[in-house]
């Protein structure tokens, strides 16, 4: 859609000129001169304010005659990393206990450099810190399930227990002798519509989802490893996998719930409020003040507030439905801008399944359809 309000505009050019990754996702700006367009966040010149438009969504400005920037890849950026990133990942797929080095890379005609400077971006790691991390998780559930550290060692590409040894312990914090009593958080990425997020998942089911570049977010990590007394390493379990595809039906409109498990270690208070957080119902908002008389404490706004700023799963655990008691909306550790975003989405998503709902009720208000529609 074609933004046509004048005050979302300038916000949105605000937002451009401060390059502010909050606003990611949310628009799509097209400049007239060059018929290119951007995210929020492109590093390019700023064009003049009569020179750009603004769109929601990817295919509207596609529609519309523009082609992706170069500088700031919009399209990459909203669905997928970049095609060599992709291919990197497929050859770690291919060869999971096996190296991929900077040679290899290059032999298949991909540039080492643009892969790593994508995951110290993305993961805050180099791509070979990435693989040691992956091979190490698979040593794990391997001698989780009884194989010996000498065959674990040499299957997964380590010349030496020594040094298998010593990687393991860097990345677990125990030795594969400890391993029995050791339990992991387990690290991955997904890219949404909104900007990428983390996902981290224990065995019981998912602990964290946030979008990468919160703030707050080196604290959480902190806070589930003592928490969980667990260290988080680049991963991927069967929570992790579901939510994945959870979030990828919700986004296309097609979820308005969530069953993956949560592992969510905090406080009996925090408990509470993230259980009602929970209860709110697909597209519909609740303030502070409503928050806190479900609880059965209206005194307790301020505290109630303090628990929803500490929720560290995202969206399914969704603190983006609740808003300001005059209405307004109020802090969101993604920004308030995604949270606008997801509140619309869902009220986009509602309205459509309303609508279809009316059409296939008969006019006499019937349950049942005519044969013909069946």
């Amino acid at each position: 859609m074609r933004i046509t309000d004048i005050a979302v505009q300038q916000r949105f050019y605000q937002a451009l000129l401060e390059r502010d990754v909050s606003y990611v996702g949310s628009f799509f700006v097209g400049v007239k001169t060059t018929s290119v367009f951007c995210i929020a966040t492109c590093r390019a010149r700023k064009p003049k304010f009569e020179n750009i438009e603004f769109f929601t969504e990817v295919r509207d400005v596609l529609a519309a005659g523009y082609r992706p920037c170069k500088v700031c890849r919009p399209t990459e950026h909203a669905h997928e990393p970049p095609t060599e990133v992709l291919q990197a990942l497929a050859l770690v797929r291919q060869t999971p206990k096996a190296k991929v080095s900077d040679t290899f890379l290059r032999e298949q005609g991909i540039a080492p450099e643009k892969i790593r400077r994508w995951f110290n971006a993305n993961y805050g790691m180099t791509f070979q810190a990435y693989q040691r991390m992956l091979r190490i998780n698979t040593a794990f559930e391997e001698l989780q399930h009884g194989k010996t550290m000498t065959d674990t060692a040499l299957d997964n590409g380590y010349d030496s227990l020594s040094g298998f040894a010593y990687t393991y312990k860097k990345c677990l914090g125990k030795t594969p002798q400890q391993h029995s009593s050791t339990q992991v958080i387990r690290l991955s990425r997904i890219t949404t519509p909104l900007g990428p997020m983390f996902l981290a998942a224990t065995d019981e089911g998912l602990c964290l989802l946030e979008f990468v570049d919160r703030r707050m977010l080196e604290t959480e990590f902190e806070d589930l490893q003592r928490r969980l007394q667990a260290p988080i390493i680049v991963a991927e379990n069967r929570w992790i996998t579901q939510a994945k595809r959870e979030l990828a039906e919700y986004f296309a409109g097609q979820r308005t719930d969530f069953e993956v498990p949560l592992d969510t270690p905090g406080t009996a208070f925090q408990q509470r409020v993230w259980q009602v957080l929970q209860e709110i119902p697909f597209a519909e908002l609740r303030s502070y003040q409503q928050q806190a008389e479900a609880l059965g404490n209206p005194k307790a706004v301020r505290a109630v507030a303090g628990a929803n700023g500490m929720n560290r799963v995202a969206i399914i655990i969704p603190c983006h439905r609740v808003i300001g008691k005059n209405g307004q909306l109020t802090g969101y550790g993604g920004g308030l801008e995604r949270k606008r975003w997801l509140i619309e989405h869902e009220q986009r998503v509602l309205q459509t399944k309303q609508q279809t709902h009316f059409r296939l009720v008969p006019e006499n208000g019937s349950d049942s359809l005519p044969e013909t529609q069946k």
